[in-house]
């Protein structure tokens, strides 16, 4: 230990030593004004308020696409408002044969975070696939209804994919697909079509609450119930993906912006939630 008594001591002040001290205070004090105006400067800005893309009324603003019908198509009201609630219902399905369907947001978006309430409920649709149970996604930075084929399963995206539990396996959600693209992770280009989050399993009915973090083509968080379960850079378009290719034409296949939807795929899923925040670029 340093001997606290000679720190203890006090030392008289002649008016150089006052004067040269109020000369230090007020340089430290500009030191760290502008200190703090260097790091708000480095926080991207916010305009700090959530936009609710569901009304909890109606599907005014979104667009129906279900494979094999046309865009604005609604097949067997699959996206459909009911209680306050944006469903994903297939009681008029005899089966689903594979009618993958994307109710896409108008407009298009590149740095935000978007944020959403979900829970599985019910049972799978007859004729869905295994894969597909308690499976839905946010699909980000894609392409419009208009420019998919109209066999197309799944537009070119960025996939959040959401999966609930199946009361017995290990089934993070807010995962990454990429149909027709492809990101950077870890430094590395990766080219996986589905990669895990560390999120823990959700079994039963209960609510999640999903948040992404789009920041155009630099990064993109995955956050499930306010933790980072997942993050990845450079969103692009897979050259070896012909419709992806038709999308990049001649210009960069990096991807900085698109549109937003939501998933069906043979699984009841309900939104209570879905709502964006526009940042800064």
């Amino acid at each position: 230990m340093f001997g606290l008594r000679a720190f203890a001591r006090p030392i008289p002040l002649t008016k150089s030593h006052s004067a040269m001290n109020r000369s230090a205070l007020t340089t430290v004090a500009r030191l760290f004004s502008f200190s703090i105006l260097l790091s708000a400067a480095a926080q991207p800005a916010r305009t700090e308020e959530w936009i609710q893309l569901f009304n909890g009324k109606n599907l005014d603003g979104w667009t129906v696409k279900i494979r094999g019908y046309e865009p604005g198509e609604n097949f067997g009201d699959t996206f459909r408002v009911e209680d306050g609630l944006l469903k994903v219902s297939y009681g008029q399905y005899e089966r689903f044969d594979d009618r993958f369907g994307h109710l896409f947001y108008n407009g298009t978006f590149s740095h935000y975070i978007i944020r959403a309430e979900y829970r599985f409920t019910g049972q799978q649709a007859p004729g869905g696939a295994g894969w597909a149970l308690r499976n839905s996604g946010l699909m980000l930075h894609g392409e419009s209804p208009e420019t998919m084929a109209k066999d197309q399963s799944f537009p070119v995206s960025i996939e959040v994919q959401l999966l609930g539990g199946n009361g017995a396996d290990p089934r993070p959600t807010a995962n990454l697909c990429t149909p027709g693209t492809h990101v950077v992770m870890n430094g590395q280009l990766h080219t996986q079509h589905c990669t895990d989050s560390t999120s823990k399993t959700y079994h039963g009915d209960g609510w999640v609450t999903v948040e992404v973090e789009v920041r155009g083509n630099r990064l993109i968080n995955h956050k499930i119930d306010g933790q980072t379960v997942l993050s990845y850079s450079a969103p692009q378009y897979d050259d070896t993906d012909p419709h992806a290719r038709e999308l990049a034409g001649d210009g960069d296949r990096m991807i900085s912006g698109g549109t937003i939807s939501l998933q069906s795929e043979s699984h009841p899923i309900e939104f209570r939630k879905v709502e964006l925040m526009v940042l800064e670029e």
